[in-house]
Order: C-alpha cells, then sequence, then structure tokens
C-alpha cells in the first residue's frame, strides 16, 4: 500500500518523528498483563496498528548512479505482539517523554508503543501510547486511547467524505500564504541545538478565566489562548523582533483535523496545517490575543482550502510525477517554514475510567522538529489541563518556554477580572539563556 501524501510529509521530516498521548490514572497500578490483554482484545482488529512499514532501496542506490531516497509502502504481514508492543517504563513519564523523543521505533515491526507507566510521588499510573508520526496522528492516538476505556464504543466504519466545491481565489490565496518566506527561532548554531521536553499542568480555572473576555476582546478559545501566549513566551525568552537575526514574520502552524462525523474514528494521518503568522511586535498580551483571534477566525476554511484542493492536487502530481512532489514534502520541516507549532486538543471520549481506576488527566507528545523550532501542544479534559512543549533549541529551552506559555495564560486571566488591566510582559531586550536543571532528551 502506497503512502498517502501526509504520510510522506511525515516520514521526511527529517526528525524522529515520535509522537505521544498519555492518559493518567489514580489507583492501584494493573499488572502488565492485565493491560495486554484488554489491548489484544481491543486494538487488534485495527488494521492501522498492524501496519509495518517498508523503506526500499531508491532507483541508483544499488547501481552506479546517485542514490535517491528510499521509497517506503505499508503491508500487513499479521497481527502485532502485545507482548512485544505494550511494555513497562522504566522511569516516570517526564522521564518516558524526554527519552522516547529522539529515538525513532524500530523498524520491521508496527511503529508504536503502549507503556505502563508508574506515577511516582503522586501514586497513580499512566498508559502512554507512543508512535511515530507516520503511522497515526493525535486524533489517532486519542481514539486508540478511547478503545481502552472501560465500557468503550468499538471504532466507528469509515465512510466516504464528500469534497465541497472551493473558490478558486481562495486556493491562491492559500498558495500565496504556503510560499511566503518566514524565520526560524534564533539559535547560536545548529550544532548547540539540543532536544528538550516539559510537562507543566495548568489549573483549569486559569485557562477558564483567560478564555472569559479579556480587556477589548470576545471570548478566547484554547487554540486561540495557546498561539496568543507562545508569541508572548517567544518575546520574553528572544525579545521583540528588533533582536531578531531577520526581520521575515515567525510563522506557528495549526494542525487541523479533516475527519468529520462519517470517518471521525478513521486512524492514520487525516490532517493538515495552517501557517499563522505570531504578532511578535505587539507588547501588549491582549492586543497580541486580539491579533490572534481574528488570524485563526480564517483557519477553519483556510483548511478546507487544503483538503478540497490542495491536498487532491498535490496528491495526483505524486502520483504521476513523484520527483516534483519531493519539493513539496521536505519543505513544511524547514524551521524557517515553521518555527513553532502550536496544538490543541480536548479529550472526548465518553468512559473516563481503566479497569475501574479513574481518568485524572491527558499529557500529550508533539513530534520533535528541527534545530530552530518548537511545539506546544495543550490538552485538556473537564477535571486537568496539561501543556507539553518540545523544543530544538538551546538546553533547557522547554523550560523556560513552558514556564512563559503558563504565565501569559495567567496574564490573560488575569486580565479578563473586572476593572483589571493587563500589564506590559514583553521585555525589551532578550532573556538570557541559562543552563538548565532538569533531564533533557538524550
Amino acid at each position: 500500500m502506497r503512502l498517502s501524501l501526509a504520510d510522506e510529509m511525515l516520514l521526511r521530516n527529517g526528525c524522529s518523528g515520535v509522537t505521544g498521548l498519555a492518559a493518567v490514572f489514580t489507583g492501584a497500578q494493573p499488572s502488565l498483563e492485565e493491560v495486554r490483554q484488554r489491548v489484544a482484545e481491543r486494538w487488534t482488529s485495527l488494521r492501522r496498528l498492524n501496519q509495518v512499514l517498508h523503506l526500499t532501496p531508491g532507483a541508483g542506490e544499488e547501481g552506479r548512479r546517485a542514490p535517491r531516497r528510499r521509497r517506503a509502502r505499508w503491508s500487513v504481514p499479521g497481527p502485532f505482539c502485545p507482548q512485544e508492543h505494550v511494555v513497562a517504563a522504566d522511569g516516570e513519564l517526564h522521564e518516558l517523554w524526554a527519552n522516547v523523543v529522539n529515538r525513532p521505533l524500530p523498524e520491521g515491526v508496527p511503529l508504536w508503543r503502549l507503556f505502563l507507566v508508574p506515577g511516582g510521588s503522586e501514586g497513580g499510573f499512566a498508559l502512554a501510547l507512543v508512535a511515530q508520526h507516520v503511522l497515526l496522528d493525535g486524533r489517532s492516538l486519542a481514539v486508540a486511547m478511547r478503545v481502552l476505556m472501560d465500557g468503550a464504543d468499538p471504532v466507528r466504519t469509515t465512510s466516504r467524505v464528500p469534497r465541497p466545491r472551493i473558490p478558486l481565489g481562495a486556493v491562491a490565496r492559500e498558495l500565496k500564504a504556503l510560499t511566503v518566506p518566514g524565520q526560524a527561532l534564533p539559535t547560536p548554531s545548529p550544532h548547540q541545538a539540543a532536544p528538550s521536553v516539559a510537562i507543566r499542568t495548568l489549573p483549569v480555572a486559569t485557562l477558564r478565566a483567560a478564555s472569559r473576555h479579556p480587556r477589548d476582546t470576545r471570548g478566547a478559545t484554547p487554540n486561540e489562548l495557546l498561539v496568543s501566549a507562545v508569541a508572548g513566551a517567544l518575546r520574553t525568552h528572544v525579545g521583540p523582533p528588533k533582536y531578531w537575526p531577520s526581520t521575515r514574520p515567525v510563522y506557528t502552524l495549526v494542525p487541523c483535523d479533516l475527519r468529520t462525523r462519517d470517518n471521525q474514528d478513521e486512524l492514520g494521518n487525516v490532517v493538515t496545517a495552517v501557517r499563522v503568522a505570531l504578532p511578535l511586535g505587539l507588547d501588549d498580551p491582549v492586543a497580541r490575543l486580539r491579533v490572534c483571534q481574528s488570524a485563526l477566525q480564517a483557519v477553519p476554511e483556510r483548511a478546507a482550502v487544503h483538503a478540497a484542493a490542495l491536498l487532491p492536487l498535490a496528491e495526483n502530481v505524486r502520483r504521476i510525477a513523484p520527483w516534483a512532489a519531493t519539493p513539496v514534502t521536505g519543505r513544511e520541516s524547514r524551521s524557517s517554514y515553521l518555527a513553532t507549532v502550536t496544538t490543541t486538543a480536548k479529550w472526548r471520549g465518553g468512559s473516563t475510567t481503566f479497569q475501574g481506576r479513574e481518568l485524572r488527566h491527558m499529557a500529550g507528545l508533539p513530534p520533535l522538529r528541527r534545530p530552530g523550532s518548537a511545539s506546544f501542544l495543550l490538552m485538556h479534559n473537564r477535571s486537568a489541563c496539561t501543556l507539553t512543549a518540545v523544543c530544538h533549541l538551546l538546553p533547557g529551552s522547554a523550560h523556560r518556554l513552558a514556564d512563559a506559555v503558563a504565565q501569559e495564560i495567567e496574564t490573560l486571566a488575569r486580565s479578563a477580572e473586572p476593572g483589571h488591566h493587563a500589564g506590559r510582559t514583553g521585555s525589551n531586550r532578550p532573556a538570557p539563556h541559562d543552563g538548565t536543571r532538569t533531564k533533557e532528551a538524550p
């Protein structure tokens, strides 16, 4: 089976491409065999979790001509082995995320693992699903995790999704937006960049307060809050635009799930991403939020252009002339094209227990990207909210940026209080890059 265009782009991103989702539970930790039995019962019938990626030698690799990149395809040799795919983690969740973010899963078997993770000092335990992004996107991770819950409904059969008609003007505008040059996050040298991961738990009350009409704005969505908070955090971490190496815009990618009610449980990569410029030139956090709200209002329509026109066109080009699609599959991974990726996700699973243990919160792991980039994932359910930052910058950057994002959200929450006026949080000069006192990704 051929890889889809989305699969191909995620395979060629230049980094490990590991992503993850963890469900953290209260109560006593189950045995590894109990978890394996539940996984075998619920996941064996899911075709995507049984697919193996094969990379075959490209033309010229075994001859005298210059080698080309290896061709890839999917196969289903048989069901996965629960004993091999469901394993115990050596440490707590933050240690697992730091250890796997820069280590691709081994080839030859389906590209996922489910870890049983001890809860440490907080007690409880976690089930952490780790996969190559080429196999599963974020929604797929959530669907697979939902299926493991007590009394969960089975995965719904995928239906054919009709494509709406898109005006040519909208297609032209989106093509132009995709080709505007940007700039990466500043690092002294790519050789000094190192992966780092940070997890922060945010009070749900703070996120709700931040969404309640901060001064001169309408109510904010989690996506709008995160994008504006990342813009403020980068301004605090690096400084205003005058301290950046280029005057080009700094872009974030906002992933968009393309599933509808007809294929809401489809596993794989049914996703696109829309580029949005970050308002780094604004000092006031509420002003940044207003700009982000205006920009993100257009994201659903822009994603529809991708789904109905750009992705089918690129897929046809790739089939007719694969060499012509190579620049497309490689450009999106460049740090100058996307300095950050900002993702929000809400746990919508019906059941909140695993073998009677209650779900406490969810925590995601966005994939590592090339030096000069950072990714942020905000997961929330009814009782908890968790922010994960993955950076490929100077050591410790994930911890500093995660703290700065949390501070920006707290500032917006205070600005929503009656009679409060948000203060100036932007720095007039770059924040110093100090060392880290926490564990780094290897």
